[in-house]
């Protein structure tokens, strides 16, 4: 996973919560999809291809806290 630590927190940590917020009126997309996938009604690409779009950099940053954790916790 050397791909995440050349990922900085500072480009990461913002995109990722903008993107998980955006649009912030009336809900965010993700809320949205997230809703639409539990219901079962996320049939439509362009709304698959939404929920992609705005939960990979959420997901990154996440995978990235995680390793940076479990290395630390590995080095004491």
């Amino acid at each position: 996973m050397k791909w995440l630590d050349k990922i900085p927190y500072i480009v990461i940590t913002p995109l990722a919560i903008f993107l998980a917020l955006a649009p912030f009126s009336p809900e965010p997309h993700l809320w949205e999809k997230l809703k639409m996938l539990v219901a079962g009604t996320l049939v439509r690409p362009v709304d698959i291809f939404d929920l992609f779009l705005h939960s990979t950099p959420l997901l990154i940053l996440l995978l990235k806290l995680l390793f940076t954790v479990r290395s630390q916790a590995g080095s004491d």
